[in-house]
């Protein structure tokens, strides 16, 4: 049974997704809150094993929410809940601690899929919000940057191969269309981008992600042959 905690301040939105995951036999909805705080207070009365959080709420925000849950509960996984002008505070989140991103039309049975797949261990995102993400890191580092040559030995330790991945991984690529364009299988793909989070440092794909899109010097150069 996957225990769900549902945040969100328009009540409309909260019957219809206690509808959806109530149509689901594995699926139990634990509490709804309509701000921030409340959600605060459900997360630890309730201990519910997914929060699908709303941004954007009165009162204490859905990203300050999300990291006073994770302060206490840091395995909390906690899928933030998005529309297309959330883009502000999308940042915010992934520093929160948010788990994953869904656009607010992802279609029912996605996200259902979603849940099953926060409950698992892996983080749930909409291909967009992920997009968006890589945009917004891409913004970020036309900016001046604190990172020191220390903070990038990750980078020398990559093999060309992982190099190749990483970059599109930072397109917002998704494993079948890097296997498409390596020539690779899903399943080789799904290993080069565990062994990045792993020497990377990063807690999930999303995070790779717009780590890969914020440094230009991902991608390995091309070897170019004198004739």
């Amino acid at each position: 049974m996957i225990r769900v905690l549902l945040a969100d301040d328009q009540k409309l939105v909260r019957v219809g997704l206690r509808m959806l995951c109530e149509s689901d036999p594995e699926v139990e909805v634990v509490g709804e809150a309509g701000d921030g705080r409340e959600a605060v207070r459900l997360a630890a009365e309730r201990l519910p094993d997914v929060i699908l959080m709303d941004l954007r709420m009165p009162g204490v925000d859905g990203i300050t929410a999300t990291e006073r849950i994770m302060a206490v509960r840091p395995s909390s996984r906690i899928v933030a809940l998005t529309t297309f002008d959330d883009d502000d505070h999308l940042y915010p989140a992934l520093a929160a601690g948010a788990f994953g991103f869904l656009v607010k039309d992802t279609p029912p049975a996605a996200l259902l899929a979603a849940l099953r797949r926060a409950m698992a261990g892996e983080p749930p995102f909409s291909q967009v919000v992920l997009e968006r993400l890589v945009r917004q890191a891409v913004r970020a580092r036309r900016e001046p940057r604190a990172e020191t040559a220390p903070e990038l030995t990750w980078l020398t330790g990559l093999s060309p191969r992982e190099r190749d991945v990483l970059a599109m991984v930072g397109e917002g690529l998704s494993n079948r269309n890097i296997a498409d364009r390596l020539h690779l299988g899903v399943s080789t793909v799904k290993t080069y981008v565990a062994s990045l989070m792993r020497k990377t440092g990063t807690a999930n794909r999303i995070r790779l992600a717009v780590l890969a899109a914020r440094h230009s010097d991902v991608r390995r150069p091309e070897v170019r042959h004198v004739p």
